[in-house]
């Protein structure tokens, strides 16, 4: 249950412009200070600090600021000596472009890019519904295949900026995590069937799709899924990682070896390289391409580390998981690469106190571990978190990178000179203050299980100040999975908040990715208990510290942290309003009502179902309604596949029942993750209206009107 999007959360990605305030007549004044704006002509403007409740301090970080100069950035690919990404645009109701890098084109974009996507085309594909894996590339544009979003067909960009359709018509199959035979007649991909539309009857598998008729072959099948097919060097081999329910990705996975020709498809047939015990997560499969052989990652340690086939310890032993922050989830993550040409060298990428760390290894010896490892970070030039990396030219490195400061950007680095990263694209043309950026602290805090983990937002606006209030209110954050995790990088969704007046806690509840198997795991059979055990916990030591105000406690999160907030203010009296974005009120429903790929996540969450729908109820927010004592704003998209609408719908008529002040909002064109940049202003402002009202804070600059229902 995780944000269904290309990109991570597009408020995660964007930035902001300063805009002038007025002073408010109600204000007292304390004193002034000067502060420099980024601002077109790079003047210096003269502030004064305005002495004002926490919560109504008015921001230029507004809901339409966020989405006006932004794009979500990801997908980045090196062609043929050019650079390639996908960009999510909210005003275009959130199509998904591919570009590529061009500065010096007359036509090229604020981000030194040019479409070259056909106009009203969407590169996403909805295989597990989450997608990734949209967009493949051969040796150059001619060669350069995505799956149309409104058809699911697999198009070929032609030469004349128009495309054309490969796969046969209908919205039978979705395609996705696609590679190319060396000659470029042929892709190996994930093939996903919905003949017949049931989530039992969805069909996975790993087909060959000859480019040049459309022909298709399965090569891989006889298991419920399939990810990450990759074509040995000599084009004899395909590697694939395979998974059967109730398990999820990160659960237990195969890696298994076919090839190419081979008289078998029954995945049973094919070679197993890791995963035999059934209890191991393997993902991320590459090939060598100098020396054949084949890498992996998994967690057989108890962290997500580096292999090789045929060498049975890591080759790179660390108590850190590489991978990315949410490995699983999409198609097309890949969190290690090999530099080109005859150099070899491993390159990966993992986490640690809240900065991203760059490995590089030899990796040329077959029966050793790796060899000259050098790690890089912020200190080299380096941005303080980043992912995504895909090799260029020579020592030149590709990748998504950011830091609390910097929205998402594409950077450019060389493992060689080691000059501080450049910047090719960033996900916003706007410009934003210093003096407005709460900069993250990462915090540890004692719960239930012993010790979890979040980063604390204190609050920042260099125009205001507040001395009428001892602490300001909290919004703790539960993000999506509930397998994922939250990051530093610009995050516009948390510095909306927090240049208000609010301060923000964004929890890696028990659960969570990149602390190891054993607190990932901690959820098994275990959700609904130890994710709102730390989230209240969080809040409640916070409050201790004296970092936040106990009787103006907020929490929110979108699909499994909808229903972590849910959980919250149903089975717990921390926290005193909430907000759920598509999120999970009815376990039971959920577990007869979802996707394919989701619809067994719950066995391992919570129990085996039907068997086990007491402890489904038990642990359901809606079951619990006479317990509900506080508000609630419920945010739902109508065409929601992963949780369905009538979850919220639900909800809100128990509210309704109860007498409990609430307010549903229901988003046409919507599905798990808003899209549109009206929708996602428009959340944004619903929510800070609503806990306007809830905690009776006056004069919110800039407010939105919000009926409330029983208020």
């Amino acid at each position: 249950m995780q944000r269904a999007a290309l990109f991570t959360s597009l408020l995660t990605t964007l930035s902001t412009a300063f805009h002038s305030t007025s002073r408010p007549a109600a204000a007292r004044f304390i004193g002034t200070t000067t502060a420099r704006f980024a601002t077109s002509s790079s003047s210096t403007i003269t502030m004064t600090m305005i002495d004002k409740p926490y919560g109504a301090w008015e921001s230029p970080i507004t809901s339409k600021a966020i989405t006006a100069g932004s794009v979500g950035l990801g997908g980045v690919r090196h062609c043929n000596g050019s650079i390639y990404w996908l960009e999510g645009r909210p005003q275009e109701a959130g199509r998904n472009v591919l570009c590529r890098h061009a500065p010096d084109d007359d036509a090229k974009s604020e981000r030194n890019g040019v479409d070259i996507l056909p106009e009203e085309s969407n590169a996403r594909t909805r295989v597990h519904e989450y997608g990734g894996g949209a967009v493949v590339f051969g040796k150059d544009e001619a060669e350069v295949y995505y799956s149309e979003f409104t058809t699911q067909r697999l198009c070929q960009l032609l030469g004349d900026g128009t495309s054309k359709p490969i796969t046969p018509e209908g919205d039978r199959f979705r395609y996705g995590d696609g590679v190319l035979s060396k000659d470029g007649d042929v892709m190996y991909c994930v093939r996903e069937d919905h003949e017949q539309p049931e989530p039992k009857n969805v069909v996975n598998e790993v087909v060959s799709i000859n480019v040049k008729d459309g022909s298709m072959e399965v090569l891989a099948t006889g298991n419920d899924f399939y990810s990450h097919p990759r074509l040995s060097p000599d084009g004899k081999s395909l590697a694939y990682i395979t998974w059967n329910h109730p398990n999820m990705p990160w659960d237990a996975t195969e890696l298994r070896v076919t090839d190419i020709g081979s008289s078998s498809n029954k995945s049973n047939d094919h070679e197993l390289i890791a995963g035999e015990d059934g209890d191991t997560s393997i993902i991320q499969p590459a090939w060598h391409p100098q020396t054949g052989d084949l890498y992996y990652i998994s967690d057989q340690s108890g962290y997500y580390n580096l292999y090789r086939a045929g060498y049975e310890p890591s080759i790179l032993p660390m108590e850190h998981d590489f991978g990315g922050s949410s490995p699983g989830w999409s198609l097309g993550q890949q969190g290690f690469c090999f530099l080109p040409g005859d150099d070899g060298r491993l390159v990966a990428q993992y986490s640690k106190d809240g900065s991203s760390v760059l490995v590089v290894a030899n990796v040329s010896q077959k029966d050793s571990a790796a060899s000259d490892v050098q790690e890089f970070g912020a200190k080299d030039g380096l941005p303080m978190m980043f992912g995504g990396i895909v090799p260029g030219s020579a020592n030149e490195l590709y990748f998504m990178g950011g830091s609390p400061s910097v929205p998402s950007s594409i950077y450019k680095w060389n493992v060689e000179s080691k000059d501080p990263a450049t910047i090719l694209a960033c996900s916003s043309t706007l410009s934003f203050s210093e003096g407005l950026i709460s900069v993250p602290k990462q915090v540890e805090f004692p719960t239930t299980l012993g010790t979890a983990f979040g980063y604390y937002y204190a609050p920042k606006n260099g125009g205001y100040t507040c001395t009428t209030d001892k602490a300001p209110p909290l919004l703790v954050k539960a993000h999506g999975g509930p397998t994922s995790c939250t990051g530093t990088s610009f995050n516009a969704g948390i510095q909306y908040w927090t240049s208000r007046g609010f301060a923000v806690l964004d929890v890696d509840y028990g659960g969570s990715t990149g602390y190891g198997r054993d607190y990932r795991r901690r959820l098994r059979k275990s959700w609904g208990i130890v994710d709102i055990d730390d989230v209240c916990n969080g809040a409640k030591f916070l409050v201790k510290e004296g970092l936040a105000d106990g009787e103006r406690l907020c929490i929110d999160g979108g699909s499994a942290g909808g229903y972590t907030t849910l959980g919250a203010l149903a089975f717990k009296d921390v926290f005193k309003a909430g907000t759920s974005l598509y999120g999970i009120g009815d376990l039971t429903a959920l577990a007869g009502d979802t996707h394919k790929f989701e619809s067994r996540y719950l066995d391992g969450l919570v129990g085996a179902y039907p068997e086990e729908e007491k402890l489904y109820k038990e642990r359901s927010p809606i079951e619990s309604v006479d317990t509900l004592s506080c508000p609630i704003l419920l945010l739902q998209g109508v065409e929601d596949k992963v949780v369905p609408p009538n979850q919220a719908e639900m909800m809100h008529e128990a509210l309704l029942k109860k007498g409990i002040p609430t307010c549903l909002k229901m988003y046409e064109g919507e599905q798990h993750g808003f899209r549109k940049a009206e929708n996602i202003e428009d959340a944004l402002d619903s929510e800070l209206a609503f806990y306007g009202n809830v905690f009776g804070i006056e004069d919110i600059p800039g407010a939105i009107e919000l009926k409330i229902d029983n208020l």
